[in-house]
């Protein structure tokens, strides 16, 4: 979650508003889900629309056919993402918090989802332990302070050509402050620093803004 100290400029919504009507159009399934989530007292911190929307056409470029998530929250991005699977597709999605979890997995079985869909409830890194790849596709929106841990294990269970997009990295530009007291923004300037010194990785960085103000994704390939 990035802490907002900026003040939302109103063309950026309105833009991610007319990019909703022009492209995504309603969808019944990820409103319900916004609506449980709502309903059960989380945190209106999930994706944006076009970006779930472009998460779930990078897994389908990515031709993924396993997909991990580190971050589920309600499960409005897990839904994006599983619709990219194939009918045989698997996704694992790993959630520190049991009631964000169960939220999650009711989101997911409305979305009829919930055969290709796993979610894994306990500390991300415990979980990432157990796990076994390869994964095609590995989408990163938790605690920003494991980030760097949790790149590294997105490579142990990657292959080459897997594709790793975190999220959250800008900060509202607070990424440049080196001396920030932040955890949040040390954690992410440690992940800019562990991916740039991995030659398995190719990457950069994009901003966005929009409904969510300003921030932006790493987006990394698995080279070798």
């Amino acid at each position: 979650m990035v802490e907002r100290t900026q003040p939302q400029d109103e063309r950026w919504a309105a833009v991610d508003r007319y990019i909703g009507d022009h492209l995504l159009g309603e969808d019944v399934a990820l409103a319900k889900a916004l609506a449980a989530n709502a309903a059960g007292g989380l945190p209106d911190i999930d994706v944006s629309p076009a970006q779930g929307r472009m998460l779930h056409l990078l897994a389908r470029m990515a031709g993924a056919r396993r997909i991990l998530e580190i971050g589920t929250l309600g499960g409005y991005s897990t839904i994006e993402l599983a619709r990219a699977l194939p009918g045989d597709g698997r996704l694992v999605t790993l959630e520190i918090d049991p009631h964000r979890a169960d939220i999650a997995r009711a989101n997911i079985a409305a979305a009829g989802l919930a055969d290709r869909c796993e979610v894994i409830t306990g500390p991300a890194l415990d979980s990432l332990a157990t796990l076994k790849g390869p994964f095609a596709f590995v989408f990163i929106d938790a605690d920003k302070e494991s980030n760097a841990a949790y790149v590294e294990h997105a490579i142990r269970l990657s292959r080459p050509g897997t594709a790793i997009v975190v999220d959250n990295v800008i900060r509202e530009g607070n990424v440049l402050d080196a001396d920030s007291p932040d955890v949040r923004i040390q954690g992410t300037r440690r992940l800019f620093e562990a991916v740039a010194a991995n030659p398995r990785l190719t990457a950069t960085a994009v901003q966005t803004v929009g409904a969510k103000k300003w921030d932006g994704f790493l987006l990394a390939l698995v080279t070798g």
